[in-house]
């Protein structure tokens, strides 16, 4: 009887160099490569702009964000037809992520000896701010820099400098608790003033009781302190003056203009009333009264100190170097009325 051939069983060598054979690779992730991809589709808002900016399709885009978010199990964009929101965790990812591609940007350029500040550096101010203060420097941070892109917005309104996409913020007065780091920049007094033309039809005011008589402009944003703070120093009695009742806005240029054209009194700093006084459009008032009190200016940004991307903190600090309020901090004598 023909027996069939048992199968052959493999030897233990073989089994040996199986246990041994390596793995395949698993699909290599270019972890650099999707943050970089997933910050620029959060600072501009838009997968379509982000791939045309990378000249690569939207699909492409959003399916590397969408792996990022596999990868990491959390959602980072809500979409919708309109436009995307940064989740809590996006908000988290795009501010850390932006420090960890600046110490890469660092790094390499340390390595590679090109330190030439370069990029685009978005900086957010007041209107009177930019006009005032910032204007006047750019020529001078474009000589010392010139492959740097500044785009800049001028705004009265608080930005959320993230959402904002801005590196940088000019603001004036104490600051709310956030996460963002601020370097200041000086000091101005604050002061009441008013249209030489206005005071003489309305009489000028002697003391801060007389002011209820006036127009006093104030601010209509959620911020915005809603008194003038006076002070007797030889009573050591201090006022609070409502204001705004008749007149607000939200635009510190627009105040000045109501206060040069006679529409009432404004509370403006000394910076930004410089020139008026000096040319007599403005007039001081109740600087007997005033508290003395010094408004702060600070340059606000994202991040930690040590990990800015280069082309940011040069800025920061031509800010630092060349921003000079001291001649601000009090009223020269020629800018008050002979009693």
């Amino acid at each position: 009887m023909n027996r069939r051939p048992s199968p052959r069983q493999p030897s233990a060598a073989a089994v040996r160099a199986t246990s041994r054979a390596p793995r395949q690779p698993a699909t290599e992730v270019n972890r650099s490569g999707e943050l970089e991809v997933f910050v620029r589709v959060a600072e501009l808002g838009s997968f379509s702009e982000a791939a045309r900016q990378r000249d690569v399709s939207p699909s492409a885009v959003s399916k590397i964000v969408a792996r990022l978010e596999v990868r990491l199990g959390v959602q980072l964009l809500q979409r919708s037809t309109r436009h995307l929101q940064l989740t809590a965790e996006g908000r988290k990812l795009l501010e850390s992520g932006k420090r960890v591609l600046a110490d890469l940007d660092e790094l390499e350029t340390s390595v590679t000896a090109r330190s030439v500040p370069s990029g685009v550096v978005r900086i957010n101010a007041s209107t009177a701010t930019g006009q005032l203060l910032l204007v006047p420097l750019l020529p001078q941070l474009m000589q010392a820099y010139p492959e740097l892109v500044l785009d800049l917005s001028f705004t009265d309104h608080v930005v959320d400098l993230i959402e904002a996409r801005a590196d940088i913020a000019i603001r004036w007065g104490s600051l709310p608790s956030s996460d963002n780091v601020a370097r200041l920049l000086g000091r101005t007094r604050q002061l009441i003033v008013g249209a030489p033309a206005y005071l003489e039809r309305m009489g000028r005011p002697r003391h801060p009781d007389d002011l209820k008589r006036f127009v006093r402009i104030g601010w209509n944003y959620p911020r915005a302190v809603p008194h003038w703070p006076l002070c007797d120093h030889a009573r050591k009695e201090r006022f609070m003056i409502g204001m705004g009742e008749v007149l607000r806005v939200n635009d510190g240029e627009a105040m000045r203009n109501l206060a040069i054209a006679g529409a009432g009194l404004a509370r403006l700093s000394l910076y930004h009333a410089w020139a008026d006084l000096q040319a007599g459009r403005l007039e001081a008032v109740l600087e007997d009264f005033n508290p003395g009190d010094l408004e702060p200016i600070h340059a606000l940004y994202v991040g930690k100190p040590g990990h800015l991307p280069l082309r940011t903190r040069v800025v920061l600090d031509f800010l630092k170097k060349h921003v000079d309020l001291r001649h601000a901090e009090s009223v020269p004598k020629e800018f008050l009325r002979r009693r």
